[in-house]
């Protein structure tokens, strides 16, 4: 069989935690965001867990990681 090969898009956009879990950042970080309030700006620094209708596709886009 050949390799798998990651998908550098969704590398660069998710990661896994130690105990397995997969997680991203929010959109929308860099424009505009000057004009944001401070507390909707700090919103932007959390790491969310992605839903878990997309965990599938996911997995299969990082069969490495």
């Amino acid at each position: 069989m050949p390799k798998l090969k990651t998908h550098k898009g969704a590398k660069s956009r998710f990661f896994i935690t130690g105990k397995g879990k997969i997680m991203r950042t929010k959109g929308g970080k860099t424009h505009f965001r000057r004009n944001r309030s401070k507390t909707a700006r700090r919103l932007y620094d959390n790491k969310l867990e992605v839903d878990k209708t997309n965990i599938k596709q996911i997995k299969r886009l990082l069969p490495g990681v």
